[in-house]
């Protein structure tokens, strides 16, 4: 029996980088995946891969119609939600001083727009059966002080601080719901490299040294386990996954 077996789960930006490592793992463990980008085509190139009955749907996170949407679907075609990944995410190089308000605004309508209007209509399908689990991808941004990500850093910690929210309102409403949110640092995805202006490298296997990217499938495993019944006890976490970057003193 897997993991999460019997599950249906929603990842965002599902079509590469962290969501296609989310959505390998989750499948692989015996969910069925609905997979998501705002690119249908890099989603469906997902599904296809990692087979399960995994669909794919195109999603513009910062959209509620499209939100509305791919919730009337998931429910059509599956009758239940038990997991959500709100993994979509995009990045600005831009200190506070270089940051228009335009761009900022686009930031943070993705990664905290995208990330309440995903919890907000998650919850009352997941409420219609057996409760679930939110997993929100927020960032060490939310945690340390990176000048050149303002606007990132921002809506990171707008998700730390709602994940918490919910959590606590999940269990005085008595939902069957958690919500925690997980906390990278860098993990070699398209992203990374585009923001550090590089092409990909492979990352070893086994225990890396400081300074070194993770894997995205170091992210999934950690999502893996939020998913499943396993992490019962962890609610409104907020769970770093970064090699110790956030505890060094220099």
């Amino acid at each position: 029996m897997g993991r999460v077996e019997g599950k249906v789960a929603l990842v965002t930006g599902g079509g590469s980088g962290l969501g296609a490592a989310d959505s390998e793992a989750l499948a692989a463990e015996g969910a069925t995946v609905v997979v998501t980008d705002v690119k249908q085509e890099t989603a469906q190139d997902v599904a296809d891969r990692i087979g399960g009955g995994a669909i794919a749907l195109a999603l513009d996170v910062s959209s509620e119609e499209h939100w509305q949407s791919v919730m009337a679907e998931i429910k059509a075609k599956f009758g239940r939600l038990d997991i959500l990944v709100n993994n979509a995410g995009v990045v600005l190089n831009a200190d506070v001083e270089d940051t228009s308000l335009e761009k900022f605004r686009w930031v943070n309508a993705i990664m905290t727009d995208g990330v309440f209007l995903g919890m907000k209509y998650a919850i009352p399908l997941m409420n219609e059966n057996d409760g679930g689990s939110i997993i929100n991808m927020s960032s060490t941004g939310a945690l340390l002080g990176y000048p050149i990500f303002f606007a990132y850093s921002a809506a990171k910690g707008a998700v730390r601080s709602m994940t918490k929210s919910v959590a606590v309102m999940c269990q005085e409403k008595g939902y069957k719901i958690r919500c925690n949110s997980v906390h990278p640092g860098a993990i070699e995805t398209p992203m990374v490299q585009t923001a550090e202006g590089r092409d990909a490298k492979p990352v070893a296997e086994g225990v890396l040294p400081p300074g070194t990217p993770g894997a995205p499938k170091d992210v999934a495993a950690l999502v893996l386990y939020l998913a499943s019944d396993e992490s019962r006890f962890v609610n409104g976490a907020e769970l770093v996954i970064d090699n110790g970057v956030t505890i060094r003193p220099f």
